[in-house]
């Protein structure tokens, strides 16, 4: 094992898989700048700058999926993807299922988001939901470098598009991660805390909150579970509800918009697929349906706190229900 923020993790994982298979290439905005030791290594022809394009950066990789390589791309930010939804959602969600199967279109599209630098909401904004929806991708977010580094090559692995979410706000977290290669499957979450109270789903920089608040309701006697889904699609169901089926409860936590997020999706198969075993209606604390703030203390109480989601599953265990509204302070 070793000490590695995210950032160096996913450094090592790239550098890992490259050398593993020279099929493996990455582009992107500055990400031969930002990578030098790439460049150095695997040079020009494997690592390279684009233009701020990045719809004909994704393009580009989907192209040089169907040939036969495997595209790393990195798109900075995820807003920034909005620039290539064509190429990533029309072309590389679907040209595997058009080909009838014949043809594999493996890439990864890597971006930051979330909060943690006040870069405001043109460069902080939660899409992850959107892609989740999209046939024929497949959606990570780690929330550890250890998780970091085995998604990533798991990703690179994988003969489907991925879209590698980065939490912004853990760039810099460290954490041990194991040497050497290192996958964690697509579709496993984690059971980060056991507990038979309530479940706290979550994924990102959530997943700390939750543990925090874990920690606060243990105070308080309630022994709360927390599960990390780390991939979002495909999403671990079987996890899910074998968490749910033991604590009755549920409380989804994460820091993307309300409306339509991941955390819609996690209640729903609960009340589908666990209802019997629900002892209070499934709950979301989520950021709210607005813009994110450039104001850092601003854009910090955009996020669900510790202190807000132990006070939602203390107004559950007290019969209240569900949180009506997102990004509760307390």
């Amino acid at each position: 094992m070793s000490i590695m923020t995210s950032q160096q993790a996913l450094a090592d994982a790239l550098a890992i898989e490259m050398r593993r298979d020279p099929s493996v290439l990455m582009f992107g905005e500055g990400v031969a700048t930002k990578r030098a030791e790439l460049l150095a290594e695997f040079g020009a022809g494997r690592v390279r700058n684009t233009p701020l394009a990045e719809g004909i950066i994704a393009g580009t990789a989907v192209g040089a999926s169907a040939f036969g390589l495997r595209p790393v791309i990195d798109l900075l930010f995820a807003p920034f993807m909005c620039f290539a939804m064509d190429e990533l959602v029309n072309s590389a969600g679907k040209l595997r299922f058009l080909s009838g199967g014949q043809f594999s279109f493996p890439l990864v599209a890597m971006a930051m988001t979330g909060g943690g630098w006040g870069i405001g909401p043109h460069h902080n904004h939660n899409l992850e939901a959107w892609f989740a929806h999209a046939p024929g991708l497949k959606v990570v977010m780690p929330s550890t470098p250890a998780d970091a580094k085995g998604l990533l090559a798991a990703a690179i692995r994988d003969d489907n598009p991925v879209l590698f979410f980065s939490d912004i706000g853990l760039a810099f977290a460290s954490g041990e991660v194991p040497e050497g290669e290192h996958c964690v499957p697509l579709g496993k979450a984690a059971l980060r805390r056991p507990g038979g109270d309530v479940s706290l789903v979550s994924y990102g920089k959530c997943v700390d909150t939750c543990l925090a608040a874990a920690e606060t309701l243990a105070t308080q006697g309630v022994s709360a579970e927390v599960l990390d889904l780390r991939s979002l699609k495909p999403l671990d169901e079987q996890a899910i509800l074998a968490s749910v089926r033991r604590t009755g409860r549920l409380v989804v936590v994460h820091e993307a918009s309300r409306t339509c997020g991941v955390g819609a999706e996690v209640a729903a198969l609960a009340s589908e697929a666990a209802f019997d075993s629900l002892r209070a209606p499934p709950c979301r604390l989520t950021g709210p349906d607005a813009p994110a703030a450039a104001s850092f203390p601003l854009e910090q109480a955009f996020a669900p706190s510790a202190a807000a989601v132990a006070a939602a599953v203390g107004r559950m265990l007290e019969g209240g229900g569900t949180v009506a509204d997102a990004a509760a302070v307390a």
